[in-house]
């Protein structure tokens, strides 16, 4: 139940496979305590939700919470209840997760999968936050994203949309763990990039800041191989920022121009009128960040059903 005069914070939490982050924020996004702890392992449903609810614990002895926003390495229904897969994760198919912690804590619960925690927390919090449409592409290990759409995250359907990664640049291309073959993922990847240089990312990076012209290339063409992902993204959205965060991003400076120029060449201006391509600012932090912010939407939206008619 929500309590007006405990409308102080509301918890965002980062489920990972080695690590939960957790932070109490303000409704201005001021954290006002943070806590790590190790996810168990092996990381069944029923372990994980014994160290989540113990970590709220502690949180909540600093103060009062309103709600609970959780990040889940993989996709959750549209409603928000349920995890349905969770990548690294043992056990997890369909785990009623939102209904375990409100019964365990008595708050208000509500999941969403890490990217589009990620994507939220940079539109509140991050390089996103002076625009109303954008979208979050997640440079890692895998290639993943969020949409924002006139301030509020678009989910689809059945809860899945916003796999930014998957869409198809070669039809004949890698095979991808989705079905898919060529999708941007295969291409723009911390294990694409290894399989097509047998290097890592940042060495590729500091080889770059070093001025070999090897590495510089080599970014160059990663600019428009992603280019061209995006141009398909931004025709159908017109997105005001691409905000681009994961690991690969520590190279942006090397690739951004690249990716810039394929857009400019194969977008209509129209299409791309203002756009602006971003590094995201509030790195490891967004997902937790953005599962505070998912908390809050919940807690006002319970408030507005409370409230008398």
């Amino acid at each position: 139940m929500i309590n007006r005069e405990d409308d102080s914070a509301a918890i965002g939490i980062d489920l990972g496979g080695t690590a939960i982050k957790l932070g109490r924020f303000s409704r201005e996004g001021t954290c006002l305590q943070a806590l790590t702890v190790d996810t168990p392992q092996p990381a069944v449903p029923e372990a994980v939700l014994d160290a989540i609810v113990g970590a709220i614990a502690q949180l909540q002895a600093a103060g009062p919470a309103i709600a609970l926003g959780v990040g889940t390495p993989g996709p959750s229904d549209a409603t928000g209840r349920i995890a349905k897969v969770a990548i690294n994760l043992s056990g997890w198919h369909n785990v009623p997760l939102a209904d375990w912690l409100e019964a365990k804590t008595g708050l208000p619960a509500v999941l969403a999968n890490d990217a589009n925690c990620a994507g939220l927390g940079e539109a509140w919090l991050g390089a996103g936050r002076n625009f109303r449409n954008l979208i979050l592409l997640t440079l890692g290990t895998g290639v993943g994203g969020a949409i924002i759409l006139d301030g509020e995250l678009f989910v689809g359907h059945q809860g899945a949309a916003g796999e930014l990664g998957l869409l198809s640049l070669n039809p004949d291309g890698p095979p991808c763990n989705s079905g898919n073959s060529g999708s941007l993922e295969q291409y723009c990847s911390i294990g694409a990039i290894r399989r097509a240089t047998g290097r890592d990312p940042a060495e590729l990076g500091a080889m770059a800041r070093a001025g070999d012209a090897t590495a510089l290339e080599f970014w160059r063409d990663y600019g428009r191989t992603l280019g061209v992902g995006l141009s398909n993204l931004i025709y159908i959205l017109t997105p005001e920022a691409i905000v681009i965060g994961g690991g690969v991003s520590a190279s942006a400076e090397f690739f951004v121009p690249a990716a810039r120029s394929e857009i400019e060449e194969r977008v209509l201006a129209s299409s791309r009128d203002g756009l602006q391509l971003l590094r995201a600012q509030l790195g490891n932090q967004a997902g937790m960040v953005g599962a505070a912010k998912l908390a809050w939407k919940l807690a006002d939206r319970t408030v507005g059903d409370l409230a008398p008619t």
